[in-house]
């Protein structure tokens, strides 16, 4: 008996036979490993190897399931791959179709958190230096945030107490879901068009940290920090961080505190207010009783520069200068006299008269009034004049004697 001939098998054939294989016996399975030429190609699909110190299988993530990751797959990353574990029947290779894909150790919320943080941070969308100051006293403060939630009556709470004149517009959102994130952004992007609006209250209450992933994306990162005004971020509780909070202008540890940070206290105002005013008064008193103190100078001044009295000044100057000149006259005249005096004494010493008066007497000739000093003068016969102290008398010359023939004794 003879052997049946052997079944001959197409490539694809035996195959799609591996394919149903291993759908049957082994289905949907976990592995992990490290990604390791990492792939994205325009399509969207993700590409890689799961590789081990043992091993590689060849993996594809496609786009549908890649959008849904929380995370952004790195080269080098450990990570969790639950899929179909199959053949690519045109390559003939082992492939796992990955429909979920986790990170090893580090929670894919966490991670993706991470990530997105530094990038957002390497951006400088965290730098203090971009951060704006808030208005001291908004016109109108928005607050972005579910209209069911606990956030909400936090606020309306703080404002009723602190400020209940400064108007809230609502811009009611969810808060958690898939999807709120693109909700948030929009309300964000409306509200701080709407006019007189120069605030935003982001805020929320406490949840787990997928209740909060909404606003750990880069969508609503993006509408904070492109927002025209300045946002106030109040996610969650105290110990809650998110990336909201991290891009806002000023992070709040609550809903409530990012109410009490942006509306003004009513009673601080009106202190400020009463003190201002208690300020202002005792301005205005210090400027009245400096004009007083001006005008009672400048009274004084009018008075000391008024006619009658500037009159009456000059009148006592003009007293004293008399006084004073007919004091210097009276010293000048008896100084001047005294010198008039001396200088007659001396004319009288000096004048020919008293000569005379001693019995001496003036001879002129009679012909031109000459005076006769020389015997050369009055030669004999000359009519002569001689006057003495208290006569005048006519004389003719006899005789000339010299004076050396005088001298000698008779």
């Amino acid at each position: 008996m003879s052997e049946p001939a052997p079944r001959v098998h197409r490539v694809g054939e035996l195959l799609s036979g591996v394919n149903q294989l291993l759908e049957d016996r082994v289905g949907r399975l976990w592995v992990v490993g490290e990604i390791k030429d990492l792939r994205r190609p325009a399509s969207g699909h993700l590409y890689f190897n799961l590789a081990d110190e043992s091993g590689r299988l060849r993996a594809a993530l496609f786009r549908g399931n890649a959008r849904r990751l929380a995370f952004q797959p790195e080269e080098g990353m450990e990570v969790l791959c639950y899929g179909d574990l199959g053949v690519y029947v045109q390559r003939g290779d082992l492939q796992l179709v990955v429909r979920q894909l986790e990170p090893r150790g580090l929670g894919a919320l966490q991670l993706a958190f991470e990530q997105l943080r530094r990038r957002l941070e390497e951006e400088g969308l965290f730098d203090p230096a971009r951060k704006r100051p808030l208005p001291e006293r908004p016109q109108r403060v928005a607050v972005v945030t579910s209209a069911s939630g606990a956030a909400l009556r936090d606020v309306i709470e703080v404002s009723g107490r602190r400020s209940p004149s400064t108007p809230l517009l609502l811009a009611s959102t969810r808060v958690q879901g898939v999807g709120a994130e693109d909700e948030i952004a929009a309300a964000l992007d409306a509200v701080t068009k709407r006019p007189a609006v120069d605030v935003v209250l982001l805020v929320r209450g406490g949840g787990s940290l997928e209740d909060l992933q909404p606003f750990n994306t880069e969508v609503v990162a993006r509408a904070v920090a492109r927002s025209p005004v300045p946002v106030v971020a109040g996610v969650g509780h105290e110990v809650d961080v998110s990336i909201a909070d991290l891009v806002a202008d000023v992070r709040a540890p609550t809903p409530s505190a990012a109410a009490e940070i942006v509306l003004p206290d009513r009673a601080l105002l009106r202190h400020g207010v009463e003190q201002r005013w208690l300020r202002l008064s005792a301005a205005a008193r210090d400027v009245l009783d400096a004009g007083v103190a001006r005008l009672e100078r400048a009274r004084a001044s009018l008075r000391a520069n008024a006619p009658a009295a500037r009159l009456g000044v000059f009148r006592e100057r003009w007293s004293a200068a008399q006084r004073a000149l007919w004091r210097v006259g009276r010293v000048r005249l008896a100084r001047e006299g005294a010198r008039v005096a001396a200088l007659a004494g001396r004319l009288e010493s000096l004048s020919p008269l008293a000569v005379l008066s001693r019995g001496y007497g003036l001879v002129r000739r009679l012909a031109d009034g000459g005076i006769v000093r020389d015997p050369a003068d009055a030669p004999v016969g000359e009519a002569l004049a001689v006057r003495v102290a208290r006569a005048r008398m006519e004389v003719r010359v006899e005789s000339v004697e010299a004076s050396e023939d005088l001298e000698k004794p008779l």
